[in-house]
């Protein structure tokens, strides 16, 4: 399939296109002419059918580089779409009208590079907001120094919210960004005429952190804190995404052992984040004793993963070459145990909700969003699987030892909430399934290989509790990381949330954004 798809597209562009196919990763990579550029992703999300994951933006001594990161089923592997220009020029064809799912990320090169995309309808105010900080900050650049106060700030004094909804009668109801509890800050906008909500805007990055720039000059040890401090609910699988592209250079095998305690954790993980969303579910219906039992379940997983590795939250684990510490069998077979007792009562949480009529007559047919607009937007996770997408990288592109282990990927056609409630009860038991499966597996063995730190790119893509998570970087001679690459989940499905909650009336909004299970730091990296 991967050699079909060279020849196709050099078949197709004979003058415009190089490809090569590197065996050992499955990845083809296309590059292709500026002006070609549009047609070439079109042709590989349209016709081909591959998914978008994301936009890498990585700035030379003398050129920019532009690769736009594609993922396909099985043999098809990843296709890696590159451009050049020279850095003078700051111009680039927008994709966004061929593939939307890279609407957000041609945003995002905008306001931190300052490159322009010719035809997208939006650019600016987005991560640097404009009424905070003026236009030409450009972080990500080599050239800025993030040590250095930005002085002399000129935000726009003028800025209002983007009006869509001109009807007479038409309002924009601000929702945050300060919220009580442990809310982080996202402010919506939401434009109507009366009780339904016609337009939603979220504006996220009031807290942006920088995680990129941060990294750059810094060593893979001390990138690893931050892969799995930015979002600490989903750390121990961003650590591992982190860990298995530095891997990949370091051309190092990790140990049996350690790949299924690598799994084990990971499903221990998805499944305690499930719990969590489904809390944050119950408590927006206002159920209130459904919230109590949810939020008793997620307090047993996390005194679980504490008891089992040191740490609720799996910090420290695992590291280049495998793990930090090795895991007792019989405390895994433990650990099991008590996971499937906390998976009977939370399969008893799920129907007694499903015998309460006012808590379905909430989330039944409520959000929707279909499986064109699904895909169009790039959704992945739980909330892309709810609309019927099959996008799970632990069977799309298997990774670890996934292969070996029987689990199916719950699916559900409505894309409504209800569904994704769904979605999250079924996955997290499914992972309980996994983690028995990773238990029996165990043998006796090392966990942890000496990796090198080996100058060049790699990525790697992993599953994360809230969908496909993928880290790119670059390591120079001396080991350290010159170019870091985030693409997280909850920043492909903020993206899309607007699907689920326009047509809908206010008091569904609260709803609607729980049974996303979205992440404002996943987010604001």
């Amino acid at each position: 399939m991967s050699n079909e798809l060279v020849s196709k597209a050099l078949e197709r562009w004979p003058a415009g296109v190089e490809g090569e196919h590197d065996v050992v990763r499955n990845i083809i990579s296309l590059k292709c002419q500026q002006d070609l550029l549009p047609e070439v992703c079109q042709w590989l999300f349209g016709e081909r059918r591959y998914c978008f994951a994301g936009l890498i933006v990585e700035e030379g001594t003398t050129l920019w580089n532009l690769r736009y990161l594609f993922v396909g089923a099985g043999e098809s592997g990843w296709v890696d779409v590159q451009t050049s220009a020279a850095l003078r020029e700051r111009s680039f064809q927008s994709i966004g009208k061929q593939v939307h799912a890279a609407d957000w990320h041609e945003r995002e090169a905008e306001d931190l590079f300052g490159l322009v995309f010719e035809g997208h309808p939006r650019l600016g105010d987005f991560i640097l907001h404009d009424d905070a900080w003026q236009e030409g900050v450009e972080p990500m650049r080599r050239g800025f120094d993030a040590n250095l106060a930005v002085s002399h700030r000129q935000p726009r004094r003028d800025w209002r919210p983007r009006r869509i909804v001109q009807a007479p009668g038409a309002f924009v109801m601000p929702i945050g960004p300060v919220y009580s509890g442990t809310a982080e800050a996202v402010h919506f906008q939401l434009e109507t005429i009366g009780e339904e909500v016609v337009r939603v805007f979220p504006r996220l990055f009031f807290k942006y952190r920088g995680v990129e720039k941060i990294a750059e000059g810094q060593s893979v040890d001390n990138v690893l804190l931050l892969a799995e401090r930015f979002a600490a609910t989903t750390a121990f699988s961003h650590g591992l995404a982190f860990c298995r592209a530095v891997e990949q250079l370091g051309e190092v095998e990790v140990p049996e052992r350690a790949q299924i305690l690598r799994v084990f954790l990971a499903e221990l993980e998805r499944f305690r984040h499930h719990l969590g969303i489904i809390e944050g579910i119950s408590s927006s219906t206002g159920l209130a004793v459904a919230t109590s039992q949810a939020a008793i379940l997620e307090e047993g997983a996390l005194r679980l993963s504490g008891v089992l590795t040191g740490h609720r939250y799996l910090f420290g684990l695992v590291v280049p070459g495998g793990l930090s510490r090795d895991i007792d069998d019989d405390t895994c077979h433990e650990v099991v145990r008590r996971s499937k007792a906390l998976g009977k009562r939370l399969l008893e949480l799920q129907q007694m909700l499903d015998r309460s009529s006012s808590f379905l007559d909430r989330l039944q047919e409520v959000g929707s969003i279909t499986t064109v607009l699904a895909r169009d937007h790039g959704l992945v996770g739980p909330v892309a699987r709810a609309a019927g997408l099959n996008n799970d990288l632990r069977r799309l592109q298997p990774y670890l030892v996934y292969k070996r282990f029987d689990f199916e990927v719950p699916r559900e056609k409505k894309g409504d909430g209800y569904s994704r409630l769904q979605i999250f009860f079924a996955e997290a038991q499914q992972s309980l399934r996994i983690m028995e499966q990773a238990a029996a597996a165990l043998s006796s063995g090392e966990i942890y290989s000496p990796c090198r730190r080996k100058a060049g790119v790699a990525f790697s893509g992993v599953e994360t509790p809230r969908g496909a998570s993928y880290h790119w970087l670059r390591l120079d001679e001396r080991g350290r990381i010159t170019r870091y690459r985030l693409i997280t989940p909850s920043f492909t499905n903020w993206h899309g949330f607007h699907l689920a909650a326009e047509n809908f009336t206010f008091q569904d909004f609260p709803i609607i954004l729980a049974t996303f299970g979205l992440s404002v730091s996943e987010n604001d990296r």
